[in-house]
């Protein structure tokens, strides 16, 4: 039937997000570092989602999340303590659980090692907030 062909992924759109995060990711992690208990999965998914290699379908699905996440409004604000990310692990989570396949290893280790970088640039381990590298690569598969 003509003119009800539904567009699932829209090219403009996901251009438009990916600037959006490339421009406001780094501010927003740095900023509530101490707060963001997904930061591995966050990190991962931004890798992901960055690499020209990875494939439209799943760059638009990970852009989505991750511009959920850089909002500077959302459903649960970022500012309440203890569910302020709530919302924003749960969009992450969904993202990643549909894209897994697609998050190589190479994601995982730059997103452990921006990890230790923003860590150690913040002055220190996080109150334990965060995978130890250890246990977060035994689940990683």
């Amino acid at each position: 039937m003509p003119g009800t062909d539904v567009v699932l992924y829209d090219p403009a759109r996901v251009e438009r997000e990916e600037r959006f995060v490339r421009r406001n990711f780094w501010r927003k992690l740095r900023a509530n570092l101490h707060r963001i208990p997904f930061l591995e999965e966050l990190l991962a998914a931004y890798f992901c989602a960055t690499d020209s290699a990875t494939p439209f379908k799943v760059k638009a699905i990970l852009l989505g999340a991750l511009a959920y996440f850089v909002m500077p409004f959302d459903a649960l604000p970022d500012w309440l303590l203890l569910a302020g990310f709530t919302d924003d692990a749960a969009v992450l989570a969904a993202a990643v659980q549909a894209v897994r396949a697609n998050m190589t290893p190479a994601h995982w280790s730059r997103a452990r090692a921006a990890l230790r970088a923003e860590q150690a640039a913040a002055g220190g381990a996080l109150d334990g907030e965060v995978l130890a590298p250890e246990r977060a690569s035994s689940t990683r598969g």
